[in-house]
């Protein structure tokens, strides 16, 4: 990368001699929005949505597969959920990896690994490859998802940080929504194996983000490779200047210039030598990690307990075609696109905590409606979830911004990854348990009742426990 451009210019009153975490997070803070910006979030964006379009082919392809390999309801259970399991698995194992190596390094080898794979699914010709294979794409998707959250956080300010990341955030549930337009024409028309091969196609990406994205200062300089941090920073204010057309501010007089932020000084000697796991688990951050891993836990059992099992419901239910299944199933994700645009936009006026009780706790009301009803419909079914998607959708995705804050540079990746792999676990349980009762059950009402007291459990804790954060800088949030 290059870094020929003045500094005088880029950033007054910063020198390389003087670069530390807090001259980094005042140079940031003092950045308007502007190309740049915007760039580097569509660059990653289009990673993101891709990934997202991978995860949700499963159970769009499902009712082919059960055809064409004679699977049992428990063989469906598991392709629905050894992909979330491999995500948990790689969620876990990036955030560690990038707090170490970078983050820009692991989102480009979890993009190409997860292209590779795609491909490679497209020639199995029984379940257990594909079991496998499902298994090592889950493991890239789920590295890929919360390290791009962390770094996407880096880069950006304070104010209306969650107007911005969440934008940001749209392409996962539109990845998701185009995955299942595409998915509902392609598949019954093309077969599940087209639809693989397509998705193989964006781990090209991988060289993009390698050449277009640079690396998160903030993180370079936490590393103490301050000259690089410094570099990159430079390189990052010329651009942003370019694209204003005016010359950049200078940092805030009350910017903290010492070797520290200031927020640091607030941080326990235990707190800043945690590191690793039982960094998230010392001081502030045992609670946060509690609050919000219950959060993650409880959105995502809902979401993929009802978008995972849609199809098939629709399907064996209610007589509808496969066709008309997947139509109905792509209405209720939709939705929820929707309520993530809403969410976006009126997450820095309302506030993370709010954004979580009003979502959950409106999807409880909505699915326990449901289940009050009968859901004795295909129509009922169709209205009550689409309504209820806008709600943990909204909720889901506030929490990719919101994690990122809860957790200093240190252990960013780290605790967005963790968030990820509570959220696999969601994932996991929220489709067995719903076959389990589905299964077991008179009638599929009993699976709304189930779902809807989840979220319930989800908005009461949000509710009273989750920190606010909105429109502070991460070094103030989290030291």
């Amino acid at each position: 990368m290059s870094t020929d451009t003045s500094k005088d210019a880029a950033a007054p009153g910063i020198s390389p001699a003087g670069t530390t975490r807090a001259t980094i997070a005042a140079r940031f803070e003092r950045l308007p929005l502007s190309r740049w910006h915007v760039t580097v979030r569509l660059i990653v964006g289009v990673v993101t949505f891709f990934e997202a379009f991978d995860q949700l082919l499963i159970a769009y392809a499902l009712p082919e597969l059960r055809d064409e390999w004679q699977l049992s309801t428990g063989d469906a259970t598991a392709v629905l959920t050894i992909g979330s399991a491999g995500m948990l698995v790689g969620a876990l194992l990036s955030g560690r990896l990038a707090d170490r190596y970078g983050r820009v390094k692991v989102i480009a080898y979890c993009v190409a690994a997860s292209g590779l794979v795609s491909l490679a699914l497209t020639a199995c010709t029984s379940l257990t490859p594909f079991l496998a294979l499902r298994f090592v794409q889950g493991l890239a998707i789920g590295g890929e998802v919360p390290v791009a959250a962390a770094f996407i956080s880096e880069i950006t300010r304070s104010f209306k940080r969650g107007r911005f990341v969440l934008l940001y955030e749209l392409v996962f549930p539109a990845g998701l929504t185009i995955g299942a337009l595409v998915a509902a024409w392609v598949v019954p028309e093309a077969g599940w194996r087209v639809m693989f091969a397509v998705a193989a196609v964006p781990g090209l990406l991988a060289f993009l983000v390698q050449r277009g994205v640079p690396e998160s200062p903030r993180w370079l300089a936490e590393r103490g490779r301050l000259d690089e941090a410094d570099a990159v920073m430079t390189e990052i204010e010329a651009k942003v200047s370019a694209a204003t057309g005016e010359p950049l501010p200078h940092p805030s007089a009350a910017a903290p210039t010492a070797q520290e932020p200031a927020a640091v000084a607030t941080a326990t000697p235990a707190e800043r030598a945690a590191t690793g796991p039982r960094g998230l688990f010392t001081g502030r951050y045992r609670r946060r990690t509690l609050v919000v891993g219950a959060i993650w836990f409880t959105g995502y059992f809902v979401n993929y307990g009802v978008t995972s099992w849609l199809p098939s419901i629709y399907k064996d239910e209610y007589g509808l075609t496969l066709s008309d299944a997947l139509l109905y199933s792509t209405v209720t994700s939709v939705a929820g696109l929707l309520g993530c645009l809403v969410v976006a936009l009126t997450v820095d006026v309302l506030g993370r905590r709010r954004i979580f009780a009003i979502c959950l706790g409106a999807s409880a009301a909505l699915l326990l409606t449901l289940a009050a009803l009968g859901a004795g419909t295909p129509a009922q079914v169709l209205i009550w979830t689409s309504l209820s998607a806008v709600g943990f959708f909204g909720s889901n995705i506030c929490l990719y911004l919101y994690t990122p804050e809860l957790y200093p540079t240190r252990m960013r990746a780290l605790g967005c990854s963790v968030g990820g792999a509570v959220n696999r676990l969601g994932v996991i349980l929220g489709p067995i348990l719903v076959g389990v009762v589905y299964a077991a059950g008179d009638s599929v009402a009993a699976v709304f009742v189930m779902l809807g007291t989840v979220a319930l459990v989800g908005a009461v804790v949000a509710g009273t426990l989750a920190e606010e954060t909105a429109n502070r800088p991460l070094e103030e949030i989290s030291p």
